[in-house]
C-alpha cells in the first residue's frame, strides 16, 4: 500500500465524519464555533486518525468502525495544538499556514475552543455509531483520557515548557516526547484496534508499537524543524547524525512488533515508515 494515498483516504473519511459531530460555525455560540473548526478544517495529514484505522484494521476490521476513535483523537490533537500555541506557551502566530486560533478569535476564545474540542472528543468516542460493545467504548475512552492527561500529553507539555538546554540529557528529552507526541500517537492505534475487536495480547503491542514510533515521529520532527534549535531536541544534544540513527532504531523496534500479523498490519507499518522517513 501506499502512505500518501491512505492518509487522503482516511482524511476524506474523517472529515466528513468530523464535519457531522463538531457543530456548525452559525450554531451559536458561533464564535466559539467557528474557533473550534478553523484548526480542524482544513487539517494537517490526519496521521492520528489514520493510525485508529490502520489499527482497526490490524485488528481484522474494516477501517470504518474506528470512526469515533479517528475523530476523536484528531479533536484532542488539535485542542493542544492550539493551546500550545497560545502566548503563555509557544506563542506561535501561523500554523498549517494560518493565523493560529488565539490571533484569529482572542486568546480567551482560543482556550474555551480547546476546552471545547477536549470535552467534544470523549463525547464522539463515547457515543459515535461504530458498532462496538459498551465495555470496548469504555476501555477506548480510557486509553484517550490517559494519553491525554498530566501524566502524559498535559505533563510533557508542562516539563517541555520548564526544559532548559544544558539541564537535562537525551533521556530526559525522549521522556518529554513519550508523554507530549508519543503516548497520543499510541492512544490513536490502540482506540481504533478496540473499536476492531483486538484481544488484549494484540492491543499490548500495538500500544508498544505506538510509544516506540511516535518517539521516533519526534525525533523526525526535530530534524526537519532543526533550525529553530528548540532546546527540548534529540537533535541539539545528539546532532543531526545521531539522532536520525536514533529514530531508525526506534522504528525498527516498533516493526518488528507487526511481524507477524501479516497483510492486515500493512497499513500501520507504511504509516510508520512515512512518518519517521518524511522529508516534509
Amino acid at each position: 500500500m501506499d502512505a500518501d494515498s491512505y492518509l487522503a483516504e482516511s482524511s476524506s473519511l474523517v472529515d466528513r465524519y468530523l464535519d457531522q459531530v463538531v457543530p456548525p460555525a452559525s450554531e451559536s455560540p458561533a464564535r466559539l464555533h467557528a474557533a473550534m473548526r478553523h484548526l480542524l478544517f482544513p487539517g494537517g495529514k490526519r496521521l492520528r486518525p489514520a493510525l485508529a484505522f490502520a489499527g482497526c484494521e490490524a485488528a481484522g476490521s474494516p477501517a470504518e468502525r474506528a470512526l469515533p476513535a479517528a475523530a476523536a483523537v484528531e479533536m484532542v490533537h488539535t485542542y493542544s495544538l492550539i493551546h500550545d500555541d497560545l502566548p503563555c506557551m509557544d506563542d506561535d502566530d501561523e500554523r498549517r499556514g494560518r493565523a493560529t486560533v488565539h490571533v484569529a478569535f482572542g486568546e480567551a476564545v482560543a482556550v474555551l475552543a480547546g476546552d471545547a474540542l477536549l470535552a467534544q472528543a470523549f463525547e464522539v468516542l463515547a457515543g459515535g455509531p461504530a458498532p462496538a460493545d459498551p465495555e470496548r467504548r469504555l476501555a477506548a475512552v480510557r486509553d484517550l483520557s490517559i494519553a491525554a492527561g498530566s501524566r502524559n500529553l498535559v505533563g510533557g507539555q508542562a516539563d517541555d515548557l520548564a526544559f532548559r538546554a544544558g539541564e537535562g540529557g537525551a533521556g530526559a528529552i525522549e521522556s518529554i516526547h513519550q508523554r507530549k507526541s508519543a503516548a497520543l500517537i499510541a492512544a490513536s492505534v490502540t482506540a481504533g484496534a478496540r473499536l476492531g475487536g483486538g484481544d488484549p495480547a494484540l492491543l499490548e503491542r500495538l500500544h508498544r508499537f505506538g510509544e516506540g514510533m511516535g518517539v521516533a515521529f519526534q525525533i523526525a520532527d526535530d530534524l526537519l524543524d532543526r533550525e529553530k534549535e528548540e532546546a527540548c531536541s534529540l537533535v541539539r544534544v545528539l546532532g543531526a547524525e545521531r539522532a536520525r540513527a536514533r529514530a531508525e532504531a526506534l522504528l525498527e523496534e516498533a516493526l518488528a512488533r507487526l511481524e507477524d500479523l501479516g497483510e492486515r498490519a500493512e497499513p500501520l507499518r507504511e504509516l510508520a515508515r512515512f512518518a519517521v522517513r518524511r522529508n516534509r
